[in-house]
Formats: structure tokens, sequence, C-alpha cells
């Protein structure tokens, strides 16, 4: 069985999600999950490691828990983060402008080019997207939109001035400020995306229910217990609320913008 915690695995920060993982695999044993991994799995290609029949427990986008890994995955738990931007068990993302850029509202950025980390990246393309929908002309509102493949390489692209606006999860961004801080350097904040569930903690839908009580026990216990106390400080995070998938599906309704149309 696999399990990962991918979402915000920095290097800098993986000493902390290891030991934060071993909290949890010790809960998720009492409980009498008696599969749970010993240690977790780094640096694998998210679209393998979600399709993995072998997945046991793992982090991912919003987006996709409602739209391509709906029938794969299923929502056990939604984290609570500590950065500007999250409030209780919802993040948004920050609007990010190169550092002398003249703009103050992204809705008046019409016909500038924005970087994306990815289509299929709530934080990174649809939240920016539901800002600017409503305002585009003859069904585009950038002039272009460009991949670059992560946020950090989003936020490279305005320091290169290779583009006008970025979209940074809130989370990331505050990482980045942190560990990276060249990787912010020559940009600025314009603003916050609206805000949606932060990204959920996810098994298997073919893990039955009985083992997703146990797992969702475990959670809760792990944020509670005092040995992660550390762990959670290093990765902003304060607590975890039970959810299911129809806390995600605003985000199939609210955040609903074609990127072949902004």
């Amino acid at each position: 069985m696999i399990a990962s915690l991918p979402m915000y695995d920095f290097p800098e920060v993986r000493d902390a999600t290891d030991a934060l993982w071993q909290v949890m695999a010790g809960h998720l044993l009492r409980e009498g999950v008696v599969h749970t991994p010993p240690q977790l799995v780094h640096d694998e290609h998210l679209n393998d490691l979600w399709s993995d029949p072998e997945l046991f427990i793992s982090q991912c986008c919003g987006y996709d828990i409602v739209h391509r890994y709906q029938h794969r995955l299923q929502v056990l738990a939604t984290p609570c983060f500590d950065v500007p931007g999250c409030c209780d068990n919802n993040y948004a993302s920050i609007i990010v402008v190169p550092e002398h850029s003249p703009y103050r509202d992204v809705v008046d950025m019409y016909g500038t080019v924005a970087a994306v980390n990815g289509p299929d990246s709530h934080s990174g393309t649809n939240a920016l997207l539901a800002l600017v929908a409503p305002f585009a002309r003859d069904t585009k509102f950038f002039s272009e939109v460009k991949i670059s493949g992560s946020h950090a390489a989003s936020l490279e692209t305005l320091q290169k001035g290779e583009a006008d606006v970025a979209s940074v999860d809130c989370v990331t961004y505050a990482l980045l400020r942190r560990y990276r801080p060249r990787a912010v350097a020559g940009t600025r904040a314009l603003g916050l995306t609206y805000a949606a569930p932060a990204p959920p903690y996810v098994t298997r839908t073919t893990i039955d229910r009985d083992t997703v009580t146990r797992m969702q026990n475990a959670l809760l216990a792990t944020f509670d217990d005092p040995a992660t106390v550390d762990a959670r400080r290093v990765l902003f995070l304060t607590g975890i609320d039970l959810t299911s998938v129809q806390t995600y599906q605003r985000i199939a309704t609210e955040f609903k913008h074609d990127l072949r149309a902004v």
C-alpha cells in the first residue's frame, strides 16, 4: 500500500511531513488499520500516484476530487492552515504580479498575459479564471495563458517579464516566502481569489466504509496529539475537519470556467 502527502511536499519541510506521518501511522495502526504503510512515498508523479490501485492515503487538489478522480478517490478530511488567505478549512490563492506592475486589481488586467501552473489546478487556474471570467470580452479576458508547470515556475515567468499575473496557492506562497524568498523576489501580492475548501486528505473509493471511519478517527487523533505540534507548526497546519466529496462540489459549480474561453 502507498501513503503520500504530496501537495506541499517541499524538500525543506520533508522532515516535518515524515514526522507527521509517523504519528498518523501509529494512530492508524491503533485503529486497527493493519495495512498502514510504514513510510511516505515522495516525488511520485501525481497522476500516477492518484491512479495507483495500491494507494492507501494521499492529499489531492479539490478540483481533481470533483473531476478527473471523482470515481477513484474519496474525501476523508480537510486540513486547516494558518497562513494569509486561509480561514478555517478554506483557502484562497494569492494573485501575484511583477513588483512594478501598474495594476491594482486583476479585473483591470484585460488583454494581459497570465501564467498558470496547469489546466487542472484549482488554485493556479480555476480560482483565477473565476475572478476574471465575468469581465471577459468576446469570450476572452487574457491575451495569452501560459502553462508553467508549477507555482514556482509561474512566479519565475513574472520575474522574467514573460507574464503579467499569476495565481499561487496561499500555502505554497507562504512556504516559498519562508524557505525560498528568491522565488517571490521582484513580485508583489495584488489580492486574493475567492475561497474554497483546502486540498483534502483522500483514499481510494474501493476502501470500505468501516476502514474509512477508522482512518478519519486516526486523522483526528493525529491532529490532537501533542507529538505533532512541532511538525504542524512547520507545515502551517492548525487542525482538521472531517468532510466528504459534497464539501468540494462548489468547486465544480461556483468555479466552473473553461481555460480556453478565458
